[in-house]
């Protein structure tokens, strides 16, 4: 018996593609004159069927917003949630492509091979980083029922390895259900010089951050227009669009207009900014009035350990946050305006996540300015970044603040993002909003709910059955339960209807049921990003989260029983769900050849000049390896200037180019260490042969390096590199013949994108595969397990 619903009936379809049109009106004659003409109709949505506008911000952690008692100016979603519910018990997976990945398709990230981000996938069911095509996305569903679909902002679930301009595109998402994609592919991007595309075509972004441009204010510029041509065009069509910026995802890079707003906001530090959070919130009754704030672990310094002068750096870092997080939300509020003036505000379903996961401790514990040296394990020195105070979220940075601040983001809960078995990584704000329907305003909801329940939510709203059968592939069961019983305040404190949900990331796990959570945060903490911990050491802990909102008092030595119970329970979903096999490790899964790739195993490589846009985790890897690089160019009379070939941006990468006839090797550490070969020789006119001789000297990742130049054969300049990157430079790209996007070498800045003036004949890699600096397989790398200091 079909469940009761105050929303319109279901639509009686669960295969799709729909056949094809029987002309059930036609009358076919012998000529036109004698046949009725019977045209296939566009397909329409459901009767009533709202527009829906999905807003999912990235770390933002439960502490943050202003509407829910934080101190990060959100006016948009205070607002939004004065006419609409809150949601406070909302979760996610705790990291950002599962979450994603969940929330598109209503199936936990496992059951959709997402057990982690795509840039660490392994070859385990659950973590390959591929979407199956047996896991359908809500946009896929919406289009087949007359939906226009439209995705603006971050895709964090193209498999890292089908990034480049040879695809495949099936998993991107055009061909996953969107008529319209602008935004980039990957974890984060630079919010002056994105590496966007619109659609699966590579575009720059037009604009300067001095002229005005930063990303966040492009991408609502961008969504803002598509749906007022969707109204234009298609009024009486109901329009689905996913607004998902990088905000307040690393790089911290708010406009530059808009900084300096939250200054002298967060003097107290972090312990204080806890207990006064603390204190909103059950003000505002976002908490129950008996929840405990937690404890501050003993691996997160107190706010007064740090110098008066480290202090002030780490309130520079939080103000420059609290601009970007609150920017975003600015941005938001230009897309719902938008509904209002095209008058379809009370006929939209809006939901707007505030964070994909807890907040950020990915910044290291003295925070930074250069994330990715920290994401690939090499923290800076606190002395070397102290004087760039200024500098914080400028172009040419990449900051992120230290995990004490992290910690206070996710008030009142233990731990932060990466960390799946506290609600600090996966307890998020909601907020829902549809004029037409939810009469309860400012209502406060505390039912216990995932994202995996957005999907089964939009379907029953709209009155659309669960697809048994998409495109020809049979799909698995949705694991997600809707949400829309809350919606009515008749029902503000029914029981949930979830009772049951795993929580799994980095080997951090958990398992609620009935009310009790079963909590086992695994020893690899989240800003250490080498190595792993013994699960041997692994403790588990229990919560009655119907008395315990935080996860403020540990139970286990009381309950055992109960504990034994969940232990189990969570065994039983992880072997349903494809949970195992548990994995800790970071860096060392972020290896590119651990994955197939149009490069791997290619002892040769050539490119050609135009070849650009190539993403970094679909090229060929040119770090920890030894190889030989060669390019033939033709100089004209007079000598030619710009980048021949290069990789990464100014966040880190390596550049080969000529300037003042001289050919320059510029390697890129992370903005911390930069080094430089130049020749000492000018390069002559003519078809001239230039190469770079690159010799891997150590079998750790990592190590030292040495570089060597050739002109024609001749050795004309050489450097050593004491470090490598481990994992990767940057989230750009490789470029043959320029350098798109942000520049590798700050000498040629002002000269971007520093086209090569002569012309390239080719660009040729001669990768050493055999010496004993090789190389290592994909199984020799999972079976090395690499710890550094």
């Amino acid at each position: 018996m079909a469940k009761k619903t105050r929303f319109p009936r279901r639509v009686d379809r669960n295969v799709y593609p729909r056949p094809e049109y029987r002309f059930p009106k036609a009358r076919i004659g012998l000529t036109y004159k004698d046949s009725k003409a019977d045209f296939p109709p566009l397909q329409g949505a459901p009767e009533k069927a709202p527009n829906i506008l999905l807003v999912l911000l990235d770390d933002v952690g439960f502490g943050w917003s202003s509407a829910f008692g934080g101190l990060v100016d959100m006016p948009v979603a205070e607002r939004l949630a004065r006419g609409g519910l809150k949601y406070c018990q909302f979760h996610t997976t705790a990291l950002c492509s599962p979450t994603r990945a969940a929330l598109l398709t209503g199936r936990n990230h496992h059951s959709v091979s997402t057990g982690n981000i795509g840039e660490v996938a392994t070859g385990f069911p659950g973590y390959t980083g591929i979407i199956p095509k047996s896991c359908c996305t809500i946009a896929e569903v919406l289009r087949e029922n007359g939906y226009a679909t439209g995705w603006f902002g971050k895709n964090h679930n193209v498999p890292d390895n089908q990034t480049s301009p040879a695809g495949p595109f099936d998993n991107w998402p055009t061909q996953r259900g969107f008529d319209y994609f602008y935004g980039f592919i990957g974890g984060e991007t630079d919010q002056f010089y994105p590496s966007l595309y619109r659609g699966t075509t590579p575009v720059e972004a037009g604009r300067k951050p001095e002229e005005g441009y930063q990303l966040t204010r492009d991408l609502a510029d961008d969504c803002i227009q598509w749906m007022k041509q969707q109204k234009s065009i298609a009024p009486g069509r109901p329009f689905f669009t996913y607004f998902s910026p990088g905000a307040a995802h690393a790089p911290h890079q708010p406009p530059l207009d808009w900084r300096g707003r939250h200054a002298g906001k967060f003097d107290m530090g972090w312990d204080e900014y806890r207990r006064q959070v603390w204190q909103r919130q059950l003000e505002l009754g976002v908490i129950p009035p008996d929840t405990q704030l937690t404890e501050r672990p003993a691996e997160i310094p107190a706010w007064d350990e740090a110098t008066p002068e480290e202090q002030r750096f780490y309130i520079r870092l939080m103000e420059n946050f609290a601009d970007f997080l609150s920017h975003a939300d600015h941005e938001v509020g230009r897309v719902l305006e938008t509904l209002q003036d095209l008058g379809e505000a009370d006929n939209t379903l809006v939901m707007y996540i505030i964070g994909d996961n807890g907040s950020s401790a990915e910044g290291s514990l003295t925070g930074t300015l250069n994330e990715m040296a920290v994401l690939g394990g090499d923290v800076p020195n606190i002395n070397d970044i102290l004087p760039r105070i200024d500098e914080i979220g400028l172009p040419g940075t990449s900051p992120h603040y230290p995990v004490g601040w992290a910690w206070a983001g996710d008030t009142p809960f233990q731990w932060t993002k990466q960390v799946a078995s506290h609600f600090g990584g996966t307890r998020n704000p909601m907020i829902v909003s549809w004029p037409r329907e939810v009469e309860d305003k400012g209502g406060v909801r505390f039912q216990f709910h995932h994202v995996i329940d957005i999907l089964p939510t939009v379907l029953e709203v709209i009155g659309i059955s669960e697809p048994t059968v998409m495109h020809g592939v049979p799909q698995k069961p949705i694991e997600g339960t809707s949400l829309a019983y809350t919606f009515d305040a008749k029902h503000a404190d029914a029981p949930g209807h979830r009772t049951t949900q795993y929580f799994e990331m980095f080997a951090n796990r958990a398992l609620y049921h009935d009310g009790w959570m079963a909590s086992c945060r695994h020893g690899r903490l989240p800003w250490v990003n080498v190595g792993g911990a013994d699960f041997a050491e692994d403790r588990w802990e229990l919560y009655d989260i119907r008395k315990d909102f935080s996860q403020a008092k540990d139970l286990a030595a009381k309950h055992p029983e109960k504990l034994r119970e969940l232990q189990d329970l969570f065994m039983v979903e992880a072997a349903k769900y494809n949970v195992l096999p548990l994995d800790d490790r970071f860096v060392e899964r972020a290896d590119v050849s651990l994955r197939p790739s149009w490069f791997y195993g290619r002892q040769r490589v050539t490119f050609y000049e135009g070849m650009t846009y190539l993403p970094e985790g679909s090229a060929p890897k040119t770090h920890n390896v030894s190889y030989t690089l060669t390019a033939v160019v033709d100089i004209p009379e007079g000598g030619a200037e710009g980048v021949i070939i290069c990789l990464g941006g100014d966040v880190g990468g390596w550049t080969l180019y000529v300037k003042d006839k001289r050919l320059v090797y510029h390697y890129n550490f992370f903005d911390m260490v930069r080094s430089e070969a130049v020749s000492s020789e000018e390069v002559p006119s003519g078809r001239v042969e230039l190469s770079v001789v690159f010799t891997n000297e150590s079998t750790t990742l990592g190590g030292p390096a040495n570089v060597q130049l050739f002109i024609n054969g001749r050795g004309v300049g050489e450097v050593h590199l004491e470090r490598q990157t481990r994992a990767r430079f940057s989230t750009e790209c490789m470029d043959v013949g320029m350098d798109n996007r942000a520049p590798v070498s700050p000498k040629y800045r002002d000269l971007m994108p520093f086209k090569f003036t002569g012309r390239i004949e080719h660009v040729t890699f001669e990768f050493d595969l055999v010496n004993a600096n090789r190389e290592l397989t994909p199984a020799e790398r999972l079976e090395q397990h690499v710890r550094l200091d």
